[in-house]
């Protein structure tokens, strides 16, 4: 039941401002996240604190993250996408 709880606290954390940011985050949770280490979890929810406008800069390629963790995840992310 935690787990449950847990996951549907990710989804509303990644309604997002932007409709672009929502389609990497809400496929990504629902498919990839239960396969991550619990560091890299971490790194995600840590992500998920950023401002939208933040995130839509590192995810476009518009601006690099300073965080090389977060970066990490923001390329974990995309290649799921691409996949």
């Amino acid at each position: 039941m935690a787990q449950v709880n847990e996951k549907s606290r990710l989804l509303w954390a990644c309604r997002r401002g932007m409709l672009e940011l929502d389609v990497l985050f809400r496929p990504f949770v629902e498919e990839a996240y239960d396969d991550l280490s619990e560091p890299d979890q971490k790194v995600f929810k840590h992500l998920l604190t950023k401002d939208d406008p933040d995130l839509f800069a590192w995810f476009m390629g518009h601006a690099q993250c300073p965080d090389p963790e977060l970066e990490r995840m923001v390329n974990v992310i995309l290649n799921r996408v691409k996949v």
